[in-house]
């Protein structure tokens, strides 16, 4: 993993609250989920789009990857998923790079709308730091780990040995945020993924399928959530 601990600098993506406890983030120009429910987006792309809940019924090793931690919400529910299927002995390990992570207080408020993983937020509150290192691991229960990269990815992605069974891209729209979307980040998410790992995303933009098949990925769209017409899914190639 990371080798160089050293401590970033404060950093931090600019947040307004819409509609009472919506975050949004000002210099992107995007909410952090769906306004329709940011749960049942979880579930439907990322938990659905990787086969998740059969998969975590038979693995007893498992590593997800995602781009963007956001208010943790995908960690939470997918830790609450896995803690619910996963056979005894069976450990799961979360790595997620972000940018700009959140403070806990606004973690707390934008999670506040889902009393199903009140019990996962608390936990994570309880080991969310007040300042962040380049890479840092949290022990979120005994057979789950969090694995938090803190920096732009496009550079920090290199430093570690990640190989991750399934992935979460989940950055800003694509439009507003090409950097977490580029054919070299592509590339370097594929170089990360085990034979037969998966991905999967809300956005279907056509240069991002490109970039993803450029990558070694087979790519299929879906039937996106609330009534977006597409989304993705995608399944590495055997070398």
């Amino acid at each position: 993993m990371n080798k160089n601990l050293e401590v970033k600098e404060e950093i931090k993506n600019e947040i307004e609250w819409r509609e009472g406890d919506m975050p949004y983030s000002t210099q992107f120009g995007d909410y952090f989920y769906s306004k329709t429910d940011g749960r049942l987006e979880c579930n439907h792309v990322f938990i659905n789009g990787n086969d998740l809940q059969t998969r975590f019924t038979s693995e007893q090793s498992f590593v997800i990857a995602e781009l963007g931690f956001g208010t943790g919400l995908n960690f939470l529910e997918t830790a609450r998923l896995f803690h619910t299927l996963s056979p005894d002995g069976a450990k799961l390990e979360f790595h997620s790079f972000e940018l700009f992570p959140m403070m806990s207080n606004e973690i707390d408020k934008a999670l506040a709308v889902w009393p199903e993983i009140e019990a996962e937020k608390q936990r994570l509150l309880n080991i969310w730091p007040s300042s962040f290192e380049m890479y840092q691991v949290f022990q979120f229960k005994p057979n789950i780990s969090l694995h938090l990269h803190v920096g732009d990815v496009n550079e920090i992605i290199h430093q570690t040995d990640l190989r991750a069974d399934a992935w979460y891209l989940d950055g800003f729209s694509p439009a507003r945020n090409h950097a977490m979307w580029n054919e070299n980040l592509m590339q370097a998410v594929s170089d990360h993924t085990n034979s037969n790992g998966t991905l999967a995303s809300y956005t279907a933009a056509g240069w991002v399928r490109r970039n993803l098949q450029a990558a070694g990925f087979t790519i299929k769209k879906c039937q996106g959530y609330a009534g977006k017409r597409d989304m993705i899914r995608g399944v590495k190639l055997l070398a």
